[in-house]
């Protein structure tokens, strides 16, 4: 009996010792997974922060803009400096098409922080280019476009030329059904 009462207590401790080792294993796998989950929600606030951050940077960029091509609409030795047109433009033609650039930029600063689906982006833009001297800028400045391969505001910069050629070739005066709005991306 001494033998089997000794098996008995073995096996006991070494269940004992599985259930130890096995409480442990659960032990750290709940410690580890509310570490991951911590970690989680600490990238989570680090990517909002990011985006806010993001949506500061360039709304101070977009004022920093205004401010510039205000100085320059100001004072025609200034506008001079943003003669980057193909073709030769008077004094006067050239501050419309720095307020020209100005509503387009702001326009894709609200796409790009945000405010603007891209839907909502091309509905404004097919009004805003109803306007003959906006057109006339769009059309001055395509050859600093043509640099913006690759990015978010090329692509843009694509769909309004695909528009205007859609506005140009549309064969109806209501301007505002003109063109497939884009599928947000």
């Amino acid at each position: 009996m001494a033998t089997q009462s000794s098996g008995i207590r073995g096996l006991r401790t070494a269940v004992a010792a599985v259930l130890g080792i096995a409480a442990g294993a659960v032990a750290a796998a709940a410690a580890q997974r509310h570490a991951l989950d911590a970690i989680g929600e600490r990238l989570e606030h680090l990517e909002k922060r990011a985006v806010t951050q993001q949506q500061t940077n360039l709304a101070m960029q977009q004022r920093q803009h205004w401010e510039l091509l205000s100085k320059a609409m100001d004072n025609p030795e200034l506008t001079e400096v943003l003669d980057i047109f193909e073709a030769p433009v008077t004094v006067q033609k050239r501050r419309q098409y720095l307020f020209a650039n100005a509503l387009y930029t702001n326009l894709l600063c609200y796409y790009r922080i945000g405010n603007l689906t891209r839907d909502e982006f091309f509905k404004h833009a097919r009004g805003m280019f109803q306007n003959p001297i906006v057109r006339e800028y769009w059309y001055a400045t395509r050859q600093q476009r043509a640099s913006l391969t690759g990015t978010e505001e090329a692509e843009l910069g694509l769909l309004i030329d695909d528009l205007l050629l859609q506005l140009d070739e549309a064969d109806t005066d209501e301007w505002w059904v003109v063109g497939d709005p884009p599928l947000d991306a």
